[in-house]
């Protein structure tokens, strides 16, 4: 028995160890991580909120009990009633005049009249659209001012008759004719006929109307009234339920006439529902932290926000909110910006917080939501440029609706239903026009998510390792030595990075900006220095000279700010130095006082806190020696080398906080001997012909 509590006690504590975050993490401000608890609480609360509202028996549950009828009554049927209320409408929409339409209506008449003047004041015949006959143009012609305008006057009275009655943009144009020439019936015949068409095309293909929803439901309980509300008779003793059957709707109104259902909050089930969603919360920011153990508070906010609104939605619009666009444009975004990792586990805790009962369609909707999510989450973090993403956005809610489509039609099928149930095609096109829509915007809006909550995406880990950057042309301009030593440590740690799967994207961005410090003064480093006087022998000061080098790193953190670098970029500026000794100085410093205290000649750090920046500390250590070997010196040799400047730092404690492994130190070493063998790759000699000299 005991044996076998400490096996299970041994395998806990390895558990715990495989599942510790392998870096030391940031740590949050008290007022970050409040915000961070009171987030989590709203999302609890929302998460629970039908627990509290939501009546404890519903119909299509099985019964908790078995049911009588205490006494006789009648029971509206309010599911029958739902369904003559949704019979009634298309047939009792009402619709008014809409005093805008008309108007427009009366301006075509009015440019229809226009041409007919012109017509009139025109004594050459020419082409037009009125189709005039012979008897109405020579009506036309005889015609004096005075009757043009009475018979004007004529056809705009007409034509506010036919308006006040309302206009159907679907009456055929005979229906039309007739009904002007009966408003026109008093002219001549040559006025009518003309009158007749000119109103009739002025109002052909338009309508005046538009629907009124309150005077539409007004008529339907008038309906309603008038045809009797659908009821049940309930007599005493009559079996209302009986218990594990499933309650069905006229079962649940009887239930509540008698007060059976309890509308009270239930606080164990929203306890339950509280705290589970509570402890959902609580591990998904685990597992964020778990694998990124960089997280800020900000950033925690931001996927939290999400989940509140997310969260929102669900209660808001109820049966008919969409899984798809709900779930898959935040785990885009949180992939992008945290990690697949971070992207998941935000998926998990948002599908598993789902207010309403999951069942009927919603099943197939939310496994397809869940699954195209979780494949978005994969490729987010593969996305190296912003059109890639774009593909992404474009081919995602695609894929979502055939496969939402097929689901859907063979779940109707497994169910034995003849049709495919509320959701048509021209339905789920809407909803992949959304959740493109959704995307599209999110892609947008991505700039400015990633600068306020501060995400460093692949795509902008790209853009910022673009040689033409302002920060990065200063560098190659005024501090060019320091500049080639940049990319010569660029070399080195993206395949120290490779080596251990790390993340090679980010080193190498990393690595571009770590000595932007030394701008604030290039001539105070040996790589930018000609071949004159070291300006640090004419200083002759050894703790002035140890301040400079400290400076390099406090004045590359400044320009990170301004420059408005991501945070993590900004971390390899003190880690890349650490806690590291300036060997040189404090030797000079010693030889002088041998009293001199090492922490006056360490740099500030911190530690590397990071396989990345550990690298990269490694990489700059031994960029200058690997330059330095002999052309003679063998691999061998080499990793000898590298290993003893690695085991140095190793023994200083600046890898401790990094979460590198011994085994993955081994894999660095090899990796930068193998860039320094094709540095050092020979080249053929070739011959130099002598230069020919030509006579004068």
């Amino acid at each position: 028995m005991r044996f076998g509590l400490r096996r299970i006690r041994g395998l806990w504590r390895h558990l715990l160890r495989l599942e510790r975050p392998r870096q030391a993490l940031v740590a949050w401000r008290p007022g970050g991580g409040l915000l961070v608890l009171l987030l989590c609480l709203l999302v609890a609360l929302l998460s629970s909120w039908p627990w509290l509202v939501e009546p404890n028996l519903r119909p299509g549950m099985p019964a908790p009990f078995t049911a009588r009828a205490p006494a006789d009554a009648t029971v509206i049927d309010s599911t029958d009633l739902e369904q003559r209320r949704s019979q009634m409408l298309p047939r009792s929409q009402i619709q008014v005049v809409d005093p805008q339409a008309s108007a427009a209506l009366v301006q075509q008449l009015e440019l229809r009249l226009q041409r007919v003047r012109q017509k009139v004041a025109d004594d050459q015949p020419r082409p037009d659209s009125l189709n005039l006959t012979e008897e109405e143009r020579r009506w036309l012609a005889r015609l004096t001012p005075p009757d043009l305008m009475r018979w004007k006057v004529s056809l705009r009275r007409a034509q506010q008759r036919m308006l006040s009655q309302g206009v159907v943009a679907s009456l055929s144009e005979g229906q039309l004719l007739t009904a002007a020439e009966l408003q026109l019936h008093d002219l001549s015949p040559p006025a009518r006929s003309l009158g007749s068409r000119l109103l009739a095309t002025s109002l052909q293909g338009r309508t005046n109307l538009r629907g009124d929803s309150f005077l539409s439901q007004r008529r339907i309980e008038d309906l309603l009234t008038r045809q009797g509300l659908p009821t049940i008779q309930v007599r005493k003793n009559d079996l209302i339920t009986r218990q594990g059957e499933p309650i069905s709707p006229q079962a649940f109104d009887v239930l509540e006439h008698f007060d059976l259902v309890n509308h009270r909050p239930r606080p164990v089930a929203w306890l339950g529902r509280f705290s589970e969603a509570l402890a959902a919360c609580g591990v998904m920011l685990l597992v964020m932290r778990r694998w990124r153990a960089s997280l800020e508070p900000r950033q925690a906010l931001l996927a939290l926000a999400m989940l509140v609104l997310v969260q929102g939605c669900k209660l808001w619009l109820g049966s008919q909110v969409s899984p798809l666009a709900l779930l898959v444009p935040p785990t885009l975004l949180l992939s992008q910006g945290l990690g697949t990792a971070a992207g998941l586990a935000w998926l998990a805790v948002a599908a598993m917080l789902w207010p309403a009962p999951v069942e009927g369609l919603l099943v197939p909707q939310l496994g397809v939501a869940a699954l195209v999510a979780a494949v978005a989450a994969v490729l987010a973090g593969r996305q190296r440029n912003r059109a890639q993403l774009l593909q992404l956005a474009l081919l995602l809610p695609v894929g979502a609706v055939l496969l939402q489509w097929l689901l859907i039609h063979l779940f109707h099928l497994h169910s034995l239903e003849a049709s495919p149930g509320p959701f048509s095609g021209t339905e789920l096109l809407q909803e992949a026009l959304l959740v493109a829509g959704l995307l599209m915007a999110g892609l947008l809006l991505a700039p400015l998510v990633e600068s306020f909550f501060g995400l460093l995406t692949r795509a902008r880990l790209m853009e910022l390792a673009d040689l033409e950057r302002p920060l990065l042309r200063r560098l190659s301009m005024e501090a060019p030595g320091t500049f080639e030593h940049t990319l010569m440590i660029c070399g080195l740690a993206e395949e120290g990075a490779r080596a251990i799967q790390a993340d090679v994207d980010l080193i190498r961005t990393g690595a571009l900006y770590h000595d932007v410090g030394k701008l604030h003064g290039p001539q105070w480093f040996i790589e930018n220095q000609d071949q004159g006087a070291n300006p640090h022998d004419e200083l002759d000061d050894p703790f002035a000279s140890a301040a400079i080098l400290q400076a390099h790193v406090d004045e590359g953190l400044k320009l990170a700010r301004r420059y408005r670098l991501p945070r993590p970029l900004a971390d390899f500026i003190p880690e890349h130095q650490g806690r590291l000794k300036m060997g040189y100085f404090l030797h000079q410093a010693k030889e002088r006082d041998p009293s001199v205290r090492e922490e006056q000649f360490r740099y500030r750090g911190p530690a590397p806190r990071s396989r990345e920046t550990a690298i990269l500390m490694l990489a700059d250590g031994c960029e200058a020696a690997l330059r330095s070997l002999p052309p003679g010196t063998t691999e061998t040799e080499a990793r000898a080398m590298v290993r003893r400047l690695v085991e140095a730092r190793q023994n200083d404690g600046q890898l401790d906080g990094s979460g590198i492994s011994r085994a993955e130190l081994e894999l660095v070493i090899r990796a930068f001997v193998r860039v320094w063998k094709r540095m050092r790759h020979r080249r053929i000699p070739y011959p130099i012909p002598p230069r020919k000299a030509f006579s004068a």
